[in-house]
């Protein structure tokens, strides 16, 4: 891996210490200053200005540029356009692919809390002790040098939205990261994205209660009326009369009033309809993930303005996502709903899929190139509200870029350069 910061700082040293025993005769001022100056150079050099050549490149912030060009300073997308009309700057490190195009965005993943091995100990995304815990944190759990992390990196795949996955009716919380950092800090996007609720049978086969759809949704609808008790009484007692903190309540409270929203896995027509109808009660912000059957219910869909995360195109058709489709993807972009596609989770290893290949068969079967493209990139980021940050390629966002060498949705075509935040992360075919 190149560019890394880490790296270079061990190198300073390295080249400092290497210097110290050939000028034993400098002042301990003089060789402070020189070790100083080796660390500085190094530090600023894995910042270094990037000019990113395409044959083609797809902004996904309007139509593609033949002969393209993408500059980079401190991180971020300084221009953008021809290469015949933006000359590249003294010092820029130059790359080239034949295709360009931002980094991919995984809209539903759990990588990070689900290790590349089937390890015990490495899979935490689904904490079976209680049906309903919101107040799970994605970010107690996240391992950002998790080999799988570096895995779904290594394919493009340059910001994740992971966390607590389904199977539990509130499994807990997600967040959004970027697949590069040397500390999570610098890896959070957001650290509490959404509640994951999920609906259906799934839930049954991991706990004793509920059994039924119907008890679900009524135990759901118990919860968050409590919330809504719990919310009344911290407004209106005295400080001396709240009641005690309680995470659960006080997460789902957050969930009620718009401030995280609720992300309902919800495969079946069933579950969909019974997930639309507690929104239609509580109020909260909603995001439909996997929505198998969704494809017979885009009116109602439409009318309740939910975007979708779709299930992996290539999802096994068995159990609740019997009657998916490779379609899907194309209807929903026919009856204009917003859509991304996700990973999901694999219960194989490598344990995860990669949304790369999930468009592709999505292009395969009725969506266009640019539609499928959109779908792991700017639609992704507006679904997860950072389109202002990431998703395309434009002036003043982050520079998180994959140059291909074919079409990214060829399976010959390779991923060999990607940049996150403006650093060379990879630069060799995979």
């Amino acid at each position: 891996m190149r560019s890394n910061r880490s790296d270079s700082l061990c190198l300073s040293l390295l080249v400092a210490s290497q210097s110290h025993q050939v000028s034993k005769s400098l002042s301990n001022t003089k060789k402070l200053f020189l070790i100083t100056v080796f660390i500085l150079f190094n530090y600023i050099n894995s910042f270094a200005q990037i000019a990113v050549l395409g044959d083609t490149i797809y902004t996904m912030a309007g139509e593609k540029i033949v002969n393209g060009i993408v500059l980079i300073k401190d991180g971020k997308i300084e221009k953008v356009g021809l290469q015949s009309e933006i000359s590249i700057p003294t010092g820029y490190k130059t790359v080239r692919g034949k295709v360009v195009t931002p980094g991919l965005i995984d809209a539903h993943s759990v990588v990070g809390l689900s290790g590349i091995y089937n390890y015990a100990h490495d899979q935490d995304q689904l904490e079976k002790s209680d049906a309903i815990q919101p107040e799970l944190r994605a970010f107690d759990a996240y391992n950002m040098r998790e080999k799988l992390v570096e895995f779904v990196r290594d394919l493009g795949v340059t910001t994740l939205h992971t966390g607590h996955g389904p199977g539990a009716l509130a499994s807990g919380q997600t967040m959004v990261v970027k697949t590069y950092g040397e500390t999570l800090k610098d890896v959070i996007i957001d650290s509490v994205a959404t509640v994951s609720f999920t609906l259906g049978s799934n839930v049954s086969r991991n706990f004793k209660k509920p059994g039924t759809r119907s008890k679900g949704v009524a135990m759901l609808r118990e919860e968050f009326i409590k919330a809504m008790d719990y919310m009344q009484k911290i407004k209106s007692s005295e400080d001396d009369k709240k009641p005690s903190r309680d995470l659960k309540l006080e997460t789902l409270a957050k969930v009620l009033i718009g401030e995280i929203p609720a992300m309902f896995t919800a495969q079946k027509s069933t579950e969909i309809m019974s997930a639309l109808r507690l929104q239609q009660e509580f109020g909260f912000k909603l995001i439909l993930d996997g929505a198998a059957e969704s494809y017979l219910l885009t009116d109602e869909i439409k009318k309740a303005g939910v975007p979708v995360i779709l299930h992996p195109t290539m999802v096994r058709n068995y159990g609740e996502t019997k009657n998916v489709s490779l379609e899907t993807a194309a209807t929903l972009k026919r009856e204009g709903l917003l859509f991304a596609l996700q990973s999901g989770y694999e219960g194989y290893v490598p344990k995860t899929r990669i949304v790369l290949f999930e468009a592709a068969v999505a292009n395969a079967n009725g969506l266009s190139f640019e539609e499928a493209l959109a779908a792991i990139t700017i639609d992704a980021a507006k679904i997860l509200g950072f389109e202002h940050r990431i998703g395309s390629l434009k002036e003043g966002k982050d520079a998180d870029i994959v140059l291909f060498d074919g079409n990214p949705f060829e399976y010959t075509s390779h991923v060999c350069v990607v940049i996150i935040n403006g650093e060379i992360v990879k630069e060799e075919c995979f």
